[in-house]
């Protein structure tokens, strides 16, 4: 399994947001520069997230865009998910191909199906975002 750049950055974009000041609304433009993806790929990106409803947006002069949940309450999972679709290693886990059970090799497989989903969904924005504090800089953000 391979993450792609879209899954990246909106994990990126919403740790942008889950350190960004709750109520205030942060532009697309901010984003944007801090987190160098194009605002092209960027207002993809965001429209996922939007129709997932994990972000809100406002217009305007200080419109933008905000998280609707506090970053606890978003798993890493879950915004994979929204940007990659299913997480599954091979295709036959993610829809229990009916030679599963005659398959010497489907219990691997859905093992490590586990395992991925497990870690990815026991690490919340807020995790991230305290991993990053403890940095003491943006070190702890990615290269693209």
């Amino acid at each position: 399994m391979k993450i792609s750049t879209r899954g990246r950055y909106a994990l990126k974009i919403m740790m942008d947001l889950a350190t960004s000041p709750a109520d205030e609304f942060v532009s697309l433009k901010a984003i944007s520069e801090r987190q160098q993806v194009s605002m092209k790929y960027l207002e993809q990106i965001i429209a996922l997230l939007s129709r997932a409803g994990m972000l809100e947006s406002s217009r305007g002069k200080s419109g933008g865009y905000r998280l609707t949940k506090a970053p606890s309450e978003y798993t890493a999972g879950d915004i994979l998910r929204v940007a990659e679709g299913s997480l599954a290693p091979i295709k036959c886990v993610e829809t229990k191909c009916s030679n599963s059970e005659n398959c010497s090799t489907f219990a691997f497989w859905e093992g490590l199906n586990r395992a991925i989903n497990d870690y990815i969904d026991s690490t919340t924005l807020a995790d991230l975002a305290l991993r990053e504090k403890a940095t003491g800089d943006e070190k702890a953000r990615c290269e693209k």
